[in-house]
């Protein structure tokens, strides 16, 4: 079974990656480690708010 993610980018997350890799944790804690369809689509939208709020690391030159 193919599973699509969203290329869509999201506006630049309020919340700091802490926030919302806290909130990742948290749904996996409640799913008991195996996600519905609808909870795949929530962690897939906070893996995107997370890597849009995570610093990224400066590349050299």
């Amino acid at each position: 079974m193919l599973h699509n993610m969203s290329t869509t980018v999201e506006a630049v997350s309020e919340r700091s990656a802490d926030e919302v890799n806290e909130e990742i944790r948290a749904l996996w804690r409640r799913s008991g480690g195996t996600l519905t369809t609808e909870q795949r689509a929530e962690y897939q939208r906070l893996v995107m708010e997370w890597a849009a709020a995570a610093p990224q690391p400066h590349q050299a030159a």
